[in-house]
């Protein structure tokens, strides 16, 4: 028996949203039982004509410039690992061209109405947008360069093979952030906060390590007592920018469907100053000249985390039961690990500071999420038989 096919009716709304015209091309996808219509040229593709091009010749010229370098050097043979190794110039050419490109292409894709990210997004969130990749990348190659001096320790190569090693792996940064460039929105912003955060806070742990850190606070990581201590603080203000950026992306892309909305109003304030306090707790490190200050934010900090929590109920559009009881949930264990603190005792002020800083910065990455989910919301639509 042949089944009827069937007709899908597209709002109006929705057409207006995504600029649809007669001509527009889709199709049809089952993706894990749920189906999916896609624009065909709603975005630009890696493999598009003149896309691939980019990353192949930019790398080819690197390539090429660091075998002429490399003669004008007199450095015939090069060493993988080391000072001015293979390794370094692989990191130093895979962020500065890796970085060009998606800049290039996240510009690029902003002419492209079918690309809501993009389009939301100010040009004054850009520099941030840019900045945090070049970290998670500048991360990546410096990580992959080091298990690599590892396994290959004492490994040299002639030039022309450092150079066609180079090549490899400037094309395969470049293509990853042109493809990054094309599919970035705000889950892979998100995701970017959570990487930032929290390879900013571990590489700080690791490199004062041998200075005990965990014998005083988490806040000794930032101050001129420890190694590198600037580093912990960038990452506290890079992370508060980004974060900055992507409530700034969200709160834009929800006033067509929530316009004019006090609470959302209200809820991006407080999201915007929970940013600014954490980014002031790493301009005021808790050194002795800038304590007192280091204290104060720290406090407000608690104090926008508990008044969000508080406030979730009302502020939050189509907030779910089980997201508020999980919210009301990390509000009860903050209030407990205080008690262990303060009161009895048992917790010392690392591990005080460790649980907070989980659960609050936990608590907000999925806030972040559910307001996003209110973007994603759909228009429902009839489908009739032919």
């Amino acid at each position: 028996m042949k089944t009827k096919a069937f007709q899908l009716e597209i709002p109006a709304e929705v057409g207006e949203q995504l600029h649809l015209t007669d001509q527009t091309a889709a199709k049809l996808i089952v993706r894990r039982g749920r189906l999916v219509v896609q624009f065909e040229e709603s975005r630009l593709s890696i493999f598009e004509k003149g896309v691939l091009a980019w990353p192949v010749v930019m790398a080819l010229i690197a390539s090429i410039g660091y075998y002429f370098f490399c003669g004008w050097q007199q450095h015939n043979y090069v060493q993988l690992s080391g000072d001015y190794s293979l390794a370094t110039s692989i990191i130093l050419v895979g962020v500065v061209m890796g970085i060009l490109l998606f800049a290039g292409f996240f510009i690029r894709d902003r002419n492209n109405p079918h690309n809501q990210f993009v389009n939301n997004i100010y040009w004054r969130n850009f520099p941030v947008i840019v900045l945090s990749f070049a970290l998670i990348l500048a991360l990546v190659l410096i990580g992959g360069m080091w298990l690599l001096g590892i396994l290959f320790k004492g490994a040299v190569f002639d030039r022309f093979t450092a150079s066609i090693i180079l090549f490899a792996f400037t094309v395969v940064t470049n293509v990853a952030m042109v493809y990054v460039a094309l599919i970035v929105d705000a889950s892979i912003l998100s995701t970017v906060l959570m990487l930032v955060i929290i390879s900013g806070v571990v590489i700080s742990m690791a490199v004062n390590n041998q200075r005990y850190w965990w014998q005083h606070n988490l806040s000794f990581l930032g101050t001129s007592n420890a190694s590198s201590g600037w580093q912990f603080n960038a990452t506290l203000i890079f992370a508060a920018l980004l974060m900055i950026a992507l409530v700034d992306y969200l709160f834009v892309s929800l006033q067509n469907t929530y316009p004019k909305s006090r609470q959302l109003w209200i809820l991006r304030i407080l999201l915007t100053l929970t940013a600014v306090d954490l980014a002031l707790v790493g301009v005021f490190p808790n050194n002795a000249s800038s304590h007192e200050l280091h204290d104060q934010v720290a406090i407000f900090l608690v104090y926008f985390i508990i008044a969000l929590i508080v406030g979730i109920r009302w502020l939050l559009p189509a907030v779910t039961k089980d997201f508020l009881y999980l919210s009301y949930g990390v509000g009860v264990a903050l209030v407990i690990a205080e008690i262990l603190f303060q009161v009895v005792g048992y917790f010392s002020l690392t591990a005080f500071e460790i649980v907070a800083f989980v659960l609050a910065f936990g608590w907000l990455l999925m806030l972040l999420d559910r307001i996003e989910a209110l973007i994603d919301i759909g228009i429902e639509s009839t489908i009739t038989k032919l």
